[in-house]
């Protein structure tokens, strides 16, 4: 599903470069549904019918002869339950990464409705309670924001637009930090906002009540997220770079470590040793030397002292150093980790 070389997105839509992840409908059988999607449901009324038709939809590229076809024919996700219930708001959630900084667009054609006619983007989606929302109405010749927060809704806020029932339009957002960029047919349509109530979740496509939508062509392009163990690691190396090797582990299900933050990105994942798991079991703190070097293995520790991971420190040794001397330098270095991480759970985030 990645892909670094399509040509969909408008420039004012792109945040800082990363990577991308595309959905191609058209991979998919007409009639179901794309997988790694969840269907939810915010407010009341029936669930929405998800489903992939076949559309004409505009090339993404200009044709190269005026002779070649501007449209082409292929599947596009559509919403196309009719529940007339006012506060009803299907939701199309993809499941498969939480982003954090990133733009998100997608193509959307509005069919029918009678009670709507609306369109949108859902997305830092933590559950159907809270999430963040951009949404275009072509009743009421608008492009509107709001957020829901423990199921409540704010106001929505947004520019009256001419936004047409029956034609392929772009919708888009952006988040960078607290910041929130709406685009709608290539155009930033209102000022960037601010809000702090969601740092990170998931995307995915909205509509309301009996709106009959199509969603064709969306692409996320996003930083990849940076675990929290791996940050500390990086900053921590950042501040001492003369730190030769530092690893992370936790404690598996399985009662076996394995190491979720490195200085070297690839050995993520791969097994602790005896060392790792006395560390965080009993707080034993290991010693070794190799070649030059000194290896020190000690438990990480939370805001109340207690051992929720193990930490391993590869340190050039110098003429004389004694054990003590280098577990003093190991524990200096497990300060500037502990400092930054207060718990389990967020040192697994």
């Amino acid at each position: 599903m990645r892909n670094i070389c399509w040509g969909f997105l408008f420039a004012l839509a792109l945040p800082v470069a990363g990577a991308e992840l595309r959905f191609n409908f058209g991979d998919y059988a007409e009639g179901g549904a794309p997988t790694n999607f969840s269907s939810a449901l915010f407010g009341s009324g029936q669930p929405g019918a998800w489903k992939i038709i076949m559309d004409e939809v505009p090339s993404a590229f200009a044709p190269l002869t005026d002779k070649a076809p501007s449209v082409a024919r292929h599947g596009v996700l559509a919403q196309t339950g009719r529940d007339l219930t006012d506060e009803h708001f299907p939701l199309f959630v993809y499941d498969g990464d939480v982003f954090r900084n990133f733009s998100l667009t997608t193509r959307f054609k509005i069919v029918g409705g009678i009670a709507e006619q609306m369109a949108g983007l859902v997305f830092r989606y933590q559950n159907a309670s809270n999430f963040y929302v951009v949404r275009a109405s072509a009743l009421g010749k608008n492009v509107r924001f709001y957020k829901v927060v423990n199921g409540l809704r704010s106001d929505p806020i947004g520019p009256e637009l001419a936004v047409s029932a029956g034609a392929w339009h772009t919708l888009a957002v952006r988040c960078e930090g607290n910041q929130i960029s709406i685009f709608y047919d290539d155009r930033l349509v209102m000022p960037p906002l601010g809000d702090n109530s969601f740092s990170e979740g998931k995307v995915g496509f909205w509509t309301k009540s009996d709106s009959v939508s199509y969603f064709a062509d969306p692409v996320v392009d996003y930083t990849p997220r940076i675990p929290v163990a791996q940050g500390l690691v990086n900053s921590v190396l950042a501040r001492q770079p003369r730190i030769i090797g530092l690893r992370i582990y936790t404690l598996a299900a399985t009662n076996a470590t394995h190491i979720i933050a490195s200085k070297d990105a690839a050995e993520i994942g791969q097994p602790g040793t005896d060392a790792e798991l006395a560390a965080i079991q009993s707080g034993t703190v290991s010693f070794g030397r190799d070649k030059g070097e000194v290896l020190v293995t000690l438990p990480v520790h939370d805001r109340n002292g207690e051992d929720i991971a193990a930490m391993r420190v590869r340190l050039k040794s110098f003429w004389g150093e004694t054990q003590d001397n280098a577990v003093s330098r190991a524990m200096l270095i497990r300060k500037l980790v502990e400092a930054q991480c207060s718990s389990a759970d967020e040192l697994l985030k």
